[in-house]
């Protein structure tokens, strides 16, 4: 499923395509899928298929398409502070964008059929927090991932604000979905053939609506156990911050805020990552010449093909150019505040999540 929006040439690209074809409608939604790189999730050797809108499996580990994904992230309405379960929750990848919006009091959890892919999964989100630059410009909300069939859930679970199953649901399965969902909940899944929003608007009423024609594997049937049913999965406990925690949120909310005041005051923007330039697509126009008793077409070159041609010239010189200048690295202003305060070593580190930059 896929191949609805053109080919990226990197993440930022492909976020751009999905935008122009009204896939990602909301800031909330650009800025996740921007700040968590999708190719991070692909085995090496496999990175130049990632900016495509296909899906992708290897092994036990898949990925959706991105205008899938898209639409779901859309269809959640997520609200930091919620309440997210994970049906498959798979590699992670959407796990950790759903976290970007959820914030650190937000619940964040996913239940995944293989214990291979929670391990890449845990791999994954780890690099995330000690190596991505996006990390420290969100307050973030990290998934935690068990192993087990998302139909053996225990059945004195707790319900959740948001839900999303990433496998096709069979009819006799959908009641079972809607127990876990909260009232006023929202609950995206495939059913069908369709990827499904349903809004529980009551203890026993719903609103459904259809989303996107979709074509995914259906859910794993549990096996059952020596007694002839099938053993029961717990999820993550829904547990209260410490003090530490709590304290560490704070501080670097606090500082964050103080760097954006710092720099509206200095009236510096806050920068954006820079935006390719779509190479200009030449077009020519078709005159025909009798060639016997033939019509053949002959490209004829247009005088805006001409200025096309140079203009493209020109930006290629330019990118050739910038390419040669070394990178600066990005500033991390809020790690540089965290580094400057009058505190042991240790602290600082535990403030900055034992990240390396």
């Amino acid at each position: 499923m896929g191949g609805a929006v053109s080919a990226g040439e990197d993440n930022d690209d492909l976020i751009d395509n999905l935008k122009e074809a009204q896939y990602i409608r909301t800031e909330r939604v650009e800025q996740a899928f921007r700040a968590i790189d999708r190719g991070d999730y692909y085995l090496e050797g496999y990175r130049d298929n990632a900016y495509k809108d296909l899906a992708w499996k290897h092994g036990n580990i898949h990925l959706s398409a991105p205008c899938i994904y898209s639409e779901v992230m859309e269809a959640l309405k997520l609200q930091p502070g919620l309440s997210f379960l994970n049906l498959g929750s798979g590699t992670g990848y959407l796990s950790t964008m759903v976290g970007l919006i959820l914030g650190p009091f937000g619940v964040n959890h996913g239940i995944e059929l293989h214990s291979d892919v929670v391990d890449y999964a845990k791999e994954k989100l780890e690099s995330f927090i000690k190596n991505s630059d996006s990390f420290d410009k969100f307050e973030f909300c990290e998934p935690a991932f068990v192993v087990g069939n998302c139909l053996q859930i225990a059945s004195d679970s707790h319900q959740y604000d948001r839900i999303y199953c990433g496998a096709g649901v069979q009819k006799d399965h959908e009641n079972y979905m809607k127990i876990l969902l909260k009232v006023g909940g929202i609950l995206v899944m495939p059913i069908e053939d369709q990827l499904t929003q349903i809004m529980r608007t009551g203890q026993n009423t719903w609103e459904s609506k259809n989303i996107l024609a979709v074509s995914f594997a259906p859910l794993v049937q549990p096996s059952k156990n020596d007694n002839g049913k099938p053993d029961s999965v717990g999820l993550p406990p829904c547990a209260v911050r410490n003090l530490q925690d709590l304290a560490r949120i704070y501080i670097r909310r606090t500082l964050r805020n103080f760097i954006n005041d710092e720099m509206q005051a200095k009236g510096i923007p806050q920068r954006a990552p820079p935006k390719r330039k779509r190479k200009r697509v030449k077009q020519r126009i078709n005159t025909y010449v009798f060639v016997g008793n033939q019509l053949i077409p002959q490209p004829l070159d247009s005088e805006e093909d001409e200025r096309m041609e140079e203009d493209n010239k020109e930006e290629e010189e330019k990118d050739h150019s910038d390419a040669l200048k070394p990178e600066e690295p990005p500033q991390n202003l809020l790690r540089e505040k965290i580094m400057k305060l009058p505190l042991p070593e240790s602290l600082k580190a535990y403030l900055t999540y034992f990240r390396d930059k």
